[in-house]
């Protein structure tokens, strides 16, 4: 996607993408390129990964297509019974219709919200919530509903994860951003998003836990400070990774200063992840991603 200063243009229907997943052998590219030509598509983008690990195929395709959508799938979907594929298609720029939950901290849901309004991210926020007010400043500044749902008991944390139970089917949500959200998610929530949740955490070499992660990296004189954006999953923070940034720090930089190139990596790393979800651009192998960038 070109970037600019103006809102993107509104997504083509006839310009489709299309993912596939499905156990590795020959012919698979060619059966499903000559689908695609079958039904009047011209390939204007096309890249595929045969996974050693796991022995399974992944392809992304962009296509130019004048017929229906419904057309496009009548030439494809025997290819995809045909070598047992996963297949997905859909409109190249569609605004991903998204839920973001918060705590306190706003530099995260801030940049997901000034991309979303300027065209350089293809999703449609429906609804900010939190467990704090803190952020309901930011969601009126960019004209999106805030939910404040204090969670003070085991009872608050079951009230507010079945609210977003409720929203994502109220909303038709397709994708749940942990913009900052300091609570852990149940196992049963985890579960039922697996696959469309992604969270940020701060990445340190070592690894700092628990209170003031950014003091303790400051007292032990850390050299690297950066960010993870990975799916959620019921093991905390060990999802499948989708990307990583890092910057050098040195012993020059105050905690307010490490805290805030930190913030900086975590908006940018969250921000990528995002948009490469938005765009199709993620295929689960097994614990770990494959992004065709």
């Amino acid at each position: 996607m070109t970037e600019s200063t103006t809102p993107a243009q509104q997504p083509s229907p006839n310009h489709r993408v299309l993912t596939l997943v499905c156990p590795d052998k020959p012919g698979i590219v060619h059966a499903m390129t000559a689908a695609i030509v079958a039904s009047a598509g011209n390939i204007v983008e096309l890249q595929q990964f045969s996974s050693l690990d796991t022995d399974r195929f992944f392809m992304r395709i962009e296509i130019d297509s004048p017929v229906t959508q419904g057309a496009l799938l009548a030439e494809v979907n025997p290819v995809a019974e045909r070598f047992n594929a996963e297949i997905h298609l859909d409109e190249v720029g569609r605004p991903v219709r998204t839920l973001v939950l918060g705590s306190t901290a706003e530099h995260c849901v801030n940049d997901l919200l000034f991309r979303q309004r300027t065209g350089h991210l293809p999703i449609e926020v429906t609804r900010l919530m939190a467990n704090h007010p803190n952020l309901g400043n930011i969601a009126e500044f960019y004209g999106v509903p805030f939910e404040h749902l204090p969670i003070k008991s085991p009872e608050d944390k079951l009230a507010f994860e079945n609210r977003v139970r409720e929203v994502i089917a109220q909303d038709d949500i397709e994708l749940v951003v942990l913009a900052r959200y300091m609570q852990i998610v149940s196992p049963e929530l985890c579960e039922e998003l697996e696959g469309m949740a992604i969270n940020i955490h701060h990445s340190f070499l070592p690894g700092f836990k628990g209170a003031n992660p950014y003091r303790q990296a400051h007292e032990r004189g850390v050299k690297v400070v950066g960010a993870t954006a990975h799916f959620v999953t019921t093991d905390l923070d060990e999802g499948p990774i989708i990307e990583q940034n890092v910057r050098r720090v040195d012993h020059t930089d105050t905690v307010k200063q490490l805290q805030a190139m930190g913030q900086d990596e975590e908006s940018r790393t969250l921000t990528q992840a995002v948009k490469w979800f938005a765009e199709h651009r993620i295929l689960l192998d097994g614990h770990r991603t494959i992004v065709f960038r």
